[in-house]
């Protein structure tokens, strides 16, 4: 792939910039610790992405926090624990308490100086903004679900986002890249419009999918990465030559 044909890097935020699967895993420990069983790492973050992703799909407008305190109340339904109401609005407030990856800030820094950087995310704009502080950079343009009114992989929310980059920017299509690491949130539904897209593979080497639910179909991605820092480094190269 041929990077320097685009003009705008798209950003899925939360597995790709973000280090979600640690956020969540730390922000279900006290509701874990009150568990008759021990749930470890992996069978969490499967039941969350499943649980995650009907919630969105049955509740498209919900908005994030709230959403997120829902899927923590069926989670403790799921797994059989007792939890007061105070537990799951904790959890719908944790999104700010997630890490970025170690190599987001420093990539997105050397990114910034050839493209225009936006925001394709799953979340509401409060939380996104706390996250937007640990990555260092500001965003050309920001769109999360709750100003689309659903959530990826709902074709709807590409569509806003070409439209609006090219109402905002004067982006065409053809000049847009989406970086992701969701093959089923984002890569999924950008071969399905037939957007360009690159794969941030953070699960590379481990076994499973985590918190992101597998697609019925392989999409196919344009390039693979496992960090976005090999991106960057794949960009910086070929500006050498």
């Amino acid at each position: 792939m041929d990077l320097a044909r685009f003009k705008a890097l798209t950003f899925d935020v939360y597995g790709t910039l973000i280090d979600w699967e640690t956020g969540i895993w730390n922000a279900l420990q006290p509701l874990l610790s009150i568990a008759n069983r021990e749930i470890g790492l992996e069978e969490a973050l499967e039941t969350y992405g499943e649980l995650e992703t009907r919630q969105e799909a049955e509740t498209p407008s919900l908005h994030y926090r709230t959403l997120l305190a829902v899927v923590h109340a069926r989670l403790a339904r799921h797994w059989g624990i007792a939890a007061q109401a105070d537990l799951h609005e904790r959890f719908g407030a944790s999104v700010p308490d997630w890490p970025a990856f170690p190599d987001s800030s420093e990539a997105l820094a050397y990114l910034k100086q050839h493209f225009r950087l936006v925001v394709l995310s799953n979340v509401d704009g409060r939380s996104f903004a706390a996250s937007s502080r640990k990555l260092g950079v500001t965003f050309d343009a920001v769109y999360t679900a709750e100003d689309i009114g659903s959530y990826k992989p709902d074709p709807n929310n590409f569509r806003f986002l070409l439209d609006r980059l090219k109402q905002d920017l004067g982006i065409q299509q053809g000049e847009v890249l989406h970086v992701a690491q969701s093959l089923f949130h984002d890569h999924a539904p950008a071969e399905n419009i037939g957007l360009a897209s690159v794969w941030i593979d953070r699960r590379f080497g481990m076994e499973g999918s985590g918190a992101t639910k597998r697609p019925v179909v392989q999409p196919k991605v344009g390039g693979h990465f496992p960090t976005l820092a090999d991106l960057a480094a794949t960009h910086r190269t070929a500006n050498k030559k």
